[in-house]
């Protein structure tokens, strides 16, 4: 029981809720949005190509919204930022319930593509600003775990839901974000957190640019994880293609592949972070890369059951490793005063998930699905080059600023 306590007791009250409402609020969208296409085509009398632009907005939104939340939250500090998301957020799957025209649709996923880049880096950088350094790399594991369990979750509602209440299901999420919110507001009043403009150095948002521009270590750590990206979100896009094309009850292996993929990183997150801890981020991270690309590899090859799992399994290992990793680097990078400017600058990997589907359909269609995997594979394989030369600019720069100041 004691263990327990000092479990809990090692972080901030708020990065508990933090972390509970990344599970709801996770869960909620994850009911939602990805049924908001069959919605659409169900409900709205729209085109494809239309269905397509509104479910893309969102993304779209999120790849440009994050750096300039992230700044807004060093700038004027978390709370603001972070609470107006969650209202905005709120309000806007409420106005999914009553929209009725592809213009209200575009608008409303676009604002919540906007406001959930603006919330994500700025809760990571409160998460940061709340626990000490050491224990960190615990925090961004515990992150990445909710938003697995939530992720597995929503889905199993959202199904249910999008055959008999759609409307109900965006309610339900609008009164997850509304009630997450209240609970928010309440305790970053009574557990004071000081606005960040009002203890450190304000920086404006070109100075910001700037920094960010001429960070090679940032640069080449945003290459690499695209790379990664590219490869991972072929889960989602190409793979359910592929499998049910080349094998028997292919459709069937691909769910059962997602449960896995969603167990293991709920139950192993925390344990091979703990492992990991033993190495450096940067091995850390070169070991996800590898374990990704394999993964990937391994798929190019499924002949039945065991080679499809034994492939996601790997792919799973590699996952758990890089992305809490990637966070982490991310926090050594920034700059006390520009941290929630970092974690925004980090939304920039999503042009990975925006450019995987499409190159990677580009190879589906071309080529064998086995040689698309295996250049997709190589392609992953790359990021270790970029993760490797970010660490040798940030190792550079450390080394330069310490002789400034001897």
């Amino acid at each position: 029981m004691n263990k327990v306590k000092n479990y809990i007791g090692q972080f901030h009250p708020i990065v508990w809720v933090l972390l509970i409402g990344t599970v709801l609020t996770r869960g909620s969208a994850y009911m939602t949005l990805p049924f908001l296409s069959i919605y659409l085509s169900r409900h709205i009398d729209l085109s494809p190509i239309i269905i397509g632009l509104t479910v893309g907005m969102s993304p779209l939104m999120a790849t440009v919204g994050g750096f300039i939340g992230g700044h807004l939250s060093d700038r004027f500090g978390r709370r603001p930022i972070m609470l107006t998301a969650l209202f905005v957020l709120a309000f806007v799957y409420y106005g999914f319930t009553v929209a009725n025209s592809q213009g209200w649709f575009i608008l409303l996923n676009a604002i919540n593509g906007l406001c959930t880049s603006f919330f994500e880096p700025t809760s990571q950088a409160l998460m940061a600003d709340l626990t000490d350094k050491k224990i960190r790399m615990k925090v961004y594991s515990l992150r990445y775990t909710a938003m697995n369990i939530g992720a597995s979750v929503g889905p199993l509602l959202g199904a249910y839901l999008a055959n008999h209440s759609a409307k109900l299901s965006f309610a339900i999420t609008g009164s997850t974000y509304f009630a997450y919110g209240i609970v928010l507001f309440i305790l970053m009043k009574k557990l004071i957190i000081t606005k960040q403009s009002e203890t450190k150095k304000v920086v404006s948002f070109v100075d910001a640019f700037k920094i960010i521009k001429t960070d090679k270590a940032l640069r080449y750590l945003l290459f690499g994880i695209i790379l990664i990206n590219i490869g991972y979100v072929q889960i989602d896009s190409n793979l359910p293609q592929f499998l049910e094309g080349t094998v028997e009850n292919g459709v069937t292996i691909f769910s059962v592949l997602l449960t896995i993929n969603a167990v293991m990183v709920v139950c192993l997150q925390m344990p091979i972070s703990h492992f990991a801890e033993k190495f450096s981020l940067m091995q850390a991270m070169a070991g996800g890369s590898l374990f990704i690309a394999a993964g990937l590899l391994g798929f190019s090859f499924i002949n039945g059951w065991v080679s499809a799992i034994i492939s996601m399994v790997l792919l799973t290992i590699g996952e758990i490793l890089i992305f809490p990793s990637n966070s982490m680097m991310m926090d050594k990078l920034a700059p006390e005063q520009l941290r929630g400017t970092y974690f925004g600058a980090g939304q920039f990997r999503k042009i990975g998930n925006f450019l995987g589907p499409i190159f990677g359909g580009f190879l589906l269609s071309h080529l064998h699905g086995q040689f698309m995997f295996w250049i997709i594979s190589i392609l992953t394989l790359g990021s270790i080059i970029f993760f490797t030369a970010g660490n040798r600019s940030y190792i550079k720069a450390k080394i330069s600023t310490l002789e400034k100041t001897v």
